[in-house]
């Protein structure tokens, strides 16, 4: 009986430690929703489903201390509704990240970010107008544009050093025109017309200098904000994956584990089969 409860304990307090990870792959996309992919609310399942996991899982190594069998019960039926709850938020996040990606540029480093390249609700959320606008709104208020500008030995970049590049997905677009657009550079934030706009984008009109406005209207800036969720999303999703596998594993153990208690509590040995007391037969003489 020790040694399951034992078992049940060290299982419950690795999935603590695994509950910290989840919490942590949340934070960290809140952090970006604040800064960088301005849209605050797909993180919060998944900071749910953590703090979720941590507290069943504290009521689990309690349990498992003081054979406590309520609070034993409680988290092995809470944790499989967890556990279907981050297959269900898995599932969710490659789904409204499963389509759309950058487009190379020749002779460029970065990528160019298209708006019908996406599809979906998680489209339909970023373009509505009311929603766009509080976005817009996030990325200027967080400087991203601003904070591009670069020189070298008190030179400012030039255009040849700008276009090898690694841009982000906001940087390129909403930070800059779409480079069918033939604007020519004066420094990151700063482009003039050519000898006449080359590209037929409705991008091309909308973008302007005024540094409250760049890009930030054109559909180019939109496909950036959900190239940039689908990166972080898909980065946290593999997280999410082995952390799921390894859960599995833990509730199954534990499981196991607590069932082994029961038997041992029925005066029932593990792998063995009950033993019934033989009556003596009678002599007759």
């Amino acid at each position: 009986m020790r040694s399951s409860n034992h078992l049940i304990g060290l299982l419950n307090f690795m999935t603590f430690l695994l509950s910290v990870v989840i919490l942590g792959g949340g934070i960290w996309l809140s952090s970006r929703a604040n800064n960088t992919d301005c849209l605050k609310f797909l993180q919060w399942p998944l900071i749910v489903i953590g703090a979720s996991i941590m507290v069943v899982s504290l009521a689990g190594f309690a349990g498992a201390c003081y054979r406590n069998t309520f609070l034993m019960w409680f988290y092995l039926f809470v944790m499989f509704f967890v556990i279907a709850a981050l297959i269900g938020f898995i599932i969710f996040a490659y789904a409204v990240t499963d389509k759309g990606s950058g487009r190379p540029v020749m002779n460029k480093g970065y990528l160019e970010y298209y708006l019908p390249d996406y599809s979906g609700w998680l489209k339909d959320r970023v373009v509505d107008e009311g929603y766009w606008a509080k976005i817009s709104s996030c990325i200027r208020d967080s400087k991203t544009c601003s904070k591009m500008g670069r020189s070298f030995n008190g030179v400012p970049e030039t255009y040849d050093m700008f276009s090898i590049r690694k841009l982000s997905p906001i940087e390129s677009g909403c930070c800059k025109p779409p480079t069918d657009c033939g604007y020519v550079y004066v420094n990151e934030t700063l482009w003039n017309p050519g000898g006449g706009l080359v590209g037929s984008d409705l991008d091309c009109s909308r973008w302007s200098n005024d540094q409250q406005m760049l890009c930030y209207q054109c559909d180019s800036c939109k496909a950036g904000v959900l190239g940039s969720l689908r990166k972080s999303w898909r980065k946290v999703s593999v997280i999410n994956i082995v952390v799921l596998i390894l859960l599995v594993i833990f509730y199954v153990v534990g499981c196991a584990a607590f069932r082994n208690n029961k038997k041992i509590d029925n005066d029932e040995p593990y792998g063995h089969a009950s033993m019934t007391k033989a009556q003596p037969s009678r002599i007759h003489l």
